[in-house]
């Protein structure tokens, strides 16, 4: 069983890498244009010219999944890193706030957790109207409610610990004592909890362009590409799959990363 996890960690991280390379330099995997329509080329099986096939307008759908993990791997990796910094200033702040403030900022905060992630985006996005940044904003509401019940809970537990203690008896100022002892320990445990959200926004950033709240056509986008292969799955289902599957892989190897991280953080087995 190790040397299984072993090889399904080495394999998380090969994808993620890929995903990664993908997003920062497409040209260097997919030189072909995403954009580039061909008529006479529409809806071609996978072959070599095409290992992915082409849409219903041409297009290289191999370019455009390659070229469309920028902005499915960029709306992800932006909310979950504002949903971390907003979740440590909101969630430290409770934990070192007195009674009244705690309660008032975790009421707030059950409130929003009572909904899914999905759900409340899906209503900041219908509220601020679709496209590529409001789907990052209401990613990142909907994922902040998580990252602000960590921070107060590692908040809590370390402003009693023996160094914090120690380093108050000695006459360091409150700030300080939070930037040198608390912070530090507490963005650790958020970085664990970030790397598995990092999934779950990407899916969620995919589902909405998937509804037509996201980039538009012709942008090169997984969940938007999705979207456009549903209707003739049966005639040309390459144009749906390998959207499909570069979302669910990108998904189940941060996923699976994440949770390798926290096992290990925790002390346990990964």
């Amino acid at each position: 069983m190790r040397l299984l996890r072993r090889m399904l960690l080495a394999l998380a991280v090969l994808v993620l890498a890929a995903v990664v390379i993908a997003a920062l330099a497409p040209g260097l995997l997919a030189p072909a244009d995403p954009l580039q329509t061909q008529v006479r080329d529409a809806l071609l099986p996978p072959g070599p010219g095409h290992p992915f096939g082409t849409d219903q307008s041409g297009r290289d759908v191999y370019a455009r999944v390659v070229h469309g993990a920028g902005r499915s791997l960029g709306i992800g990796v932006l909310a979950t890193g504002l949903a971390l910094v907003v979740g440590l200033l909101v969630g430290s702040l409770a934990g070192v706030s007195p009674r009244p403030v705690d309660a008032a900022l975790m009421r707030t905060n059950d409130v929003l957790m009572a909904f899914p992630e999905f759900l409340l985006a899906l209503v900041v996005v219908a509220i601020l109207g679709p496209g590529t940044a409001n789907v990052a904003i209401g990613v990142t509401l909907a994922a902040i409610p998580v990252y602000v019940r960590l921070a107060r809970a590692q908040t809590q537990v370390l402003r009693r610990a023996e160094h914090v203690e120690a380093a108050r008896i000695l006459g360091v100022g409150p700030f300080t004592v939070f930037r040198r002892h608390v912070a530090p320990g507490v963005l650790g445990a958020l970085s664990v909890l970030a790397t598995i959200g990092l999934g779950s926004s990407i899916l969620a950033a995919a589902g909405l362009s998937f509804l037509g709240l996201g980039p538009t056509e012709p942008s090169p986008e997984w969940g938007l590409m999705l979207a456009g292969g549903r209707n003739v799955l049966g005639q040309a289902w390459w144009i749906a799959v390998f959207p499909g599957l570069a979302i669910t892989l990108t998904v189940l190897a941060a996923t699976f990363l994440g949770r390798t991280l926290r096992a290990r953080a925790e002390g346990r087995r990964a």
